[in-house]
């Protein structure tokens, strides 16, 4: 029997496809209602839809019962790792690793040099006419904090090289040995955040890490610190998170937020200190070839029996 591929992307627009399979292209459609391209049962290969509601992306993979790989098209799998009890045991789950981090790591510095700088107060000056100065923050001299130092975290440091940061401290899961410097593990958070002029948020979410910046790890953050968060939005208590605005004490740059998307009239849109962007870390000009890539790659992986990249996990070990 042939096996069947689900592409979220045409097949035409990806070079280098191995022969063998039968693509069925199913981005889920604007509704998310949209018909599945073949049975479900006789998919090997799915490429979870991109930026597409999550009941979206899951609702074809309890039909899936010859389901081999789920490949995603994002760095983090959050999303997938929660519906996974909806798959037979023995299924690869692979991230994108490889896609977003210059995209992701382009907003972080974006979102640290806006807020520093003061961009959000010049354009609002700008649609009102009035031409204002003075002082603001710059990167250069500061200590720079990487919470999550994986892929996307060391494509941040490698962009923050040229603004002459005073220092660039690392988190990760464990601790480890790199070319640049030490990478420390979370227990070391609170001797780290006082000295921290900017703390990026890069790390995957899961449960060590959903609620991660809670009141505490706030109150250890120095007066006038900025947190940006290019990560996933429960990673961030939003409640004390918004403690921290009003109070004029800290400030925020976020790519992501808790809940998502942020909804009208949530006090977080109008906090003191705070510049928002729309989740919009992956979805560039970048996104297309890389991802293309990522899935011819897998794809011929696949076809001649050999390891994936990017796993994650497999289902039931």
């Amino acid at each position: 029997m042939t096996s069947d591929v689900w592409l979220p992307l045409p097949l035409q627009e990806i070079d280098g496809l191995p022969d063998g399979f039968v693509y069925r292209f199913w981005d889920g459609g604007e509704d998310g209602e949209q018909e599945f391209p073949g049975d479900p049962a006789d998919c090997a290969v799915y490429v979870v839809p991109y930026m597409k509601p999550v009941r979206t992306r899951a609702r074809p993979l309890e039909h899936m019962a010859r389901l081999e790989v789920i490949q995603t098209l994002t760095a983090g799998v959050d999303d997938m790792l929660a519906n996974l009890d909806r798959v037979r045991p023995g299924v690869r789950l692979c991230n994108a690793r490889g896609v977003h981090e210059a995209s992701t790591a382009e907003l972080a510095l974006t979102l640290t040099l806006a807020s520093l700088r003061g961009i959000p107060g010049f354009v609002r000056a700008q649609q009102d006419g009035e031409w204002g100065g003075g002082f603001h923050p710059a990167l250069a001299d500061k200590t720079v904090l990487i919470v999550g130092y994986g892929a996307i975290g060391s494509a941040v440091e490698d962009r923050l090289v040229p603004f002459e940061v005073a220092r660039v401290a690392r988190i990760a899961r464990s601790s480890r040995a790199t070319e640049r410097g030490p990478v420390h593990q979370l227990s070391d958070l609170p001797a780290l955040l006082p000295e921290a002029d900017v703390v990026i948020l890069t790390t995957p979410l899961d449960d060590s890490t959903r609620g991660l910046v809670d009141d505490e790890f706030l109150a250890r953050m120095k007066d006038g610190a900025l947190l940006v968060n290019v990560s996933r939005g429960p990673v961030v208590n939003t409640k004390a998170l918004l403690a921290e605005l009003e109070a004029g004490r800290l400030l925020a740059a976020l790519d992501v937020t808790d809940p998502e998307p942020l909804p009208p009239g949530h006090p977080l849109w109008h906090a003191p200190g705070v510049l928002i962007s729309p989740h919009v870390g992956g979805p560039t000009s970048a996104f297309g070839p890389r991802a293309r890539r990522l899935i011819a790659s897998q794809m011929s992986r696949y076809a001649a029996g050999e390891p994936l990249g990017n796993l994650i996990l497999t289902t039931g070990d």
